[in-house]
């Protein structure tokens, strides 16, 4: 083992192959891998001695006791960052790792090209109905083709909640492609933020009011979860559809299903759910003008290697000492830079 090695692991599996390639180039870091059922004894000495944990897993795939949390960091005495796959953090506490003077980044933007495409691919699905012609077509039944009669995208209007990556990249899709009217409600964006990323800023309800297709783009926080209830889809319009890509628990999904089966809306798109996967006889699954896939709008090639590509090079960074890009606890830093001395025996740039 290389003087100074740094001690990295993983649970169960990473983005893709190129994350364990480019830190294998390093003599100094050490690699180490996990199970969820990896026997503690097993276990402890690799948490005892890690520097950095990259977490590729999802919050329902990722053991309760090895999510970025109080129990995990006290099992973790030199870890110095968490480090997630693509821009959700929601198997890790902010609060807690920040006591601990523990950072935590993302890999945000990363895959914002896939989840964007997904975001279009179900606008557009649900405007053409074309599951649903798909369906009865296969089926046998007897159907009129104005029985499928859809909606052309051209010229509508998208409210997008949450202007980071994924949500710009479906701003600049939906209005080069569509010419698309683009709302936007982000509270930590201004006017001008996000006039320049070409949509115009609105509240929450002035979005609901206007939008033909409502996109969730945020992530899943304190704050944002709950976010579309009951009385946020009751003020949708009548022929609007509601997408997510973004995470389970945002929306409430009684709601939801509420609302589809009072024809409040007309119909939705959803890539991730509170329980992940869903149960086969869950409610949303029995309409047919809903839209649904497992969380697998960031899962494709190109977005797995980016993510991958860009962990993994964000982690050498922050391992050498310098500033990560994607800080998600900024207020961790003076702590963080203490212990990364003692641990490592050289303090990281400001």
């Amino acid at each position: 083992m290389a003087p100074n090695t740094k001690r990295v692991f993983y649970v169960n599996n990473v983005a893709a192959p190129v994350y364990l390639d480019i830190l294998g180039r390093r003599p100094d870091i050490q690699v180490d891998r996990l199970e969820n059922d990896t026997p503690d004894a097993a276990a402890e000495p690799v948490l005892a001695q890690a520097h950095a944990y990259q977490i590729g897993s999802s919050r329902q795939e990722l053991a309760m006791k090895l999510q970025g949390h109080a129990p995990l960091l006290k099992r973790c005495p030199n870890l110095l960052v968490l480090s997630t796959n693509g821009a959700g953090f929601d198997t890790v506490s902010l609060a807690d790792a920040t006591a601990a003077g523990v950072i935590v980044v993302n890999q945000a933007g990363g895959n914002k090209e896939g989840v964007a495409e997904h975001v279009m691919a179900m606008m557009l699905t649900l405007s053409k109905r074309i599951v649903m012609s798909d369906h009865v077509m296969r089926s046998g039944a007897a159907y009129q083709r104005r029985d499928f009669m859809g909606d052309d995208v051209q010229g509508r209007a998208i409210g997008i909640i949450g202007l980071g990556h994924v949500g710009s990249r479906v701003a600049e899709l939906c209005r080069g492609l569509f010419q698309m009217r683009v709302l936007a409600f982000d509270p930590y964006l201004t006017v001008d933020q996000i006039a320049a990323k070409g949509a115009e800023k609105v509240t929450l309800d002035e979005l609901l009011a206007h939008a033909d297709y409502v996109s969730v783009n945020c992530p899943h926080t304190a704050e944002s979860r709950g976010m579309m209830g009951a009385a946020q889809f009751s003020k949708m319009q009548p022929h609007g559809y509601f997408i997510t890509t973004a995470r389970g628990g945002i929306h409430d999904e009684a709601a939801l299903a509420a609302a589809l089966a009072a024809r409040q809306i007309a119909g939705a798109g959803l890539d991730v759910w509170e329980d992940e996967p869903p149960p086969s006889d869950h409610p949303l699954l029995r309409f047919d003008n809903v839209v649904v896939s497992p969380h697998s709008a960031g899962v494709t090639r190109q977005s797995r290697h980016n993510i991958a590509r860009i962990a993994a090079e964000q982690m050498l960074d922050i391992l050498d000492g310098k500033p990560p890009p994607r800080l998600l606890n900024p207020e961790a830093w003076p702590l963080y830079r203490q212990r990364f001395a003692r641990i490592l025996g050289f303090r990281p740039e400001e």
